[in-house]
């Protein structure tokens, strides 16, 4: 993902996410406050040369969509993953850099990525099942590999691999038949290509010539994302990353923003763009993400600058420290954990995307599999709260949050209580009736806030849902 994050700060995450979440059990973020890496100071927006966005019917369209889906699945797949962090937990895609390995030393692993078990209907299956209406898969990672049949580069999976498939174009089929929009991940950073010069903040033990063609680079990317959006149909978007690289050199103008912007929403106009730099969003972006917080939370130290703007927004999270595979690292979130993030993000008017790096046999992690089938079965019994939602008319707090369709606000209690909780809401209710068992509850309204009294035990409930009917 974004930001080098050494080891060390790795394990002192790894090592307080349990604390974090008994401590806050209902809308924490899915992970503490680590030794984090400093936010950069607020910076404005790149020049863009073009005039500002303006997103048609089948754009927003897409973004109502984007906002109904709730939960996604991102998968960070590829040549790092047969290193599996090299036996440091929380070390997975970034191998590469963290560990300085050349460029030319790298490509050594095209040779052996031979993924034979993998299987594009089981995983899209896998996701349907999960509850998942979308899924993230990285089609190019900060490596400069690329998982798909790129025509402008020998260096991809089906060139340069014994495998010698396209996974790319196997899962867009299968999602496809399983009802799912698959988007793309796109890092705009390059530590393999030569043109990718002059350096940003990571890359310079790579071993390549300190020399290279800016414009050249970024005609490449965009060859690239061409044949992304060309080459397998409709796709939900592209999930760029990497801009961060050149935040404070010359080049942090000069990515050429609009023109890329506009090559996507011609080619496919209903194709979301999102940019995972930790800002507010760019002219020309559709969606907003979160990388590991919760909207309007900034516990990783990455969101100091990115304040909650009025786009769609998404909170991404990894099941364990690690977005690629990582063989020692067994710290995974609980189900429990996991699906009361899924909450607090619906709760701000948030998706949930959920991380799980692949093996390098082809196979999803076991652990992850249970994990998602745990919260597919939480989510059909429970969708009604999420799917379709937008944050409610009360503010998250201590006792939870709230969703929201149409007349019906569904309060997610998330922490123990005696039977009562006040929420601070002036609005009028007709019924409010428990989510699971439809057995009323009762409500009094006291100047700007109500209680609601009668309710059992929280339990071991995950969430405990009240509808509230308004008048």
């Amino acid at each position: 993902m974004a930001h080098r994050y050494s080891v060390r700060r790795r394990l002192i995450a790894l090592a307080t996410i349990g604390a974090a979440f008994a401590a806050v059990p209902a809308t924490a973020p899915a992970a503490p406050t680590p030794e984090a890496v400093p936010a950069p100071a607020p910076t404005p927006a790149p020049a863009q040369q073009a005039d500002a966005y303006t997103p048609g019917a089948a754009n927003l369209e897409a973004r109502r969509w984007f906002q109904d889906a709730k939960f996604g699945i991102f998968l960070h797949w590829g040549l790092y993953s047969e290193l599996g962090g090299g036996g440091s937990p929380g070390l997975a895609e970034w191998i590469m850099q963290e560990n300085k390995i050349p460029a030319a030393r790298y490509e050594r692993l095209a040779r052996f990525f031979n993924p034979t078990r993998f299987d594009a209907d089981a995983w899209a299956t896998s996701f349907r099942k999960a509850g998942a209406r979308y899924v993230v898969i990285t089609s190019k990672h900060h490596d400069g590999f690329a998982m798909f049949d790129s025509k402008v580069s020998p260096y991809n999976v089906a060139k340069a691999t014994p495998f010698g498939r396209d996974p790319i174009a196997e899962l867009a089929a299968a999602c496809r038949r399983q009802g799912i929009k698959l988007f793309f991940y796109y890092s705009q950073l390059d530590w393999h290509n030569t043109d990718y010069f002059p350096r940003g903040r990571t890359g310079h033990t790579t071993g390549r010539p300190e020399a290279g063609d800016w414009e050249k680079y970024l005609d490449y990317q965009d060859a690239q994302l061409r044949e992304l959006l060309t080459q397998y149909g409709p796709i939900g978007g592209i999930w760029f990353d990497g801009w961060w690289d050149q935040e404070k050199t010359p080049l942090r103008d000069r990515w050429r923003l609009d023109r890329t912007y506009r090559l996507i929403h011609q080619l496919q106009p209903a194709a979301l763009i999102v940019n995972n730099h930790h800002h507010a969003p760019f002219p020309g972006e559709d969606y907003q993400t979160f990388e590991r917080d919760l909207p309007g939370e900034n516990t990783m130290g990455y969101s100091g600058t990115a304040k909650v703007g009025a786009l769609p927004l998404e909170t991404a999270e990894t099941m364990n420290g690690s977005w690629g595979f990582n063989l020692v690292d067994d710290n995974f979130k609980s189900p429990e954990t996991l699906v009361r993030t899924l909450i607090g993000a619906a709760g701000r008017n948030a998706n949930f995307l959920l991380n799980t790096g692949p093996m390098p046999n082809g196979e999803l992690q076991p652990e992850n599999l249970a994990t998602y089938a745990k919260i597919g079965a939480w989510l059909t019994a429970n969708g009604r709260s999420i799917y379709g939602t937008r944050g409610g008319p009360i503010a998250p707090g201590p006792w939870g949050v709230t969703t929201q369709r149409d007349k019906t606000v569904y309060v997610h209690l998330l922490r123990a209580h005696d039977g009562r909780v006040a929420l601070p809401f002036a609005g009028k209710v007709a019924s409010a009736r428990l989510f699971d068992g439809d057995a009323p509850v009762t409500v009094t309204a006291r100047g700007g806030t109500i209680e609601l009294s009668g309710l059992p035990p929280l339990g071991d409930r995950w969430d405990q849902i009240v509808a509230l009917r308004l008048r």
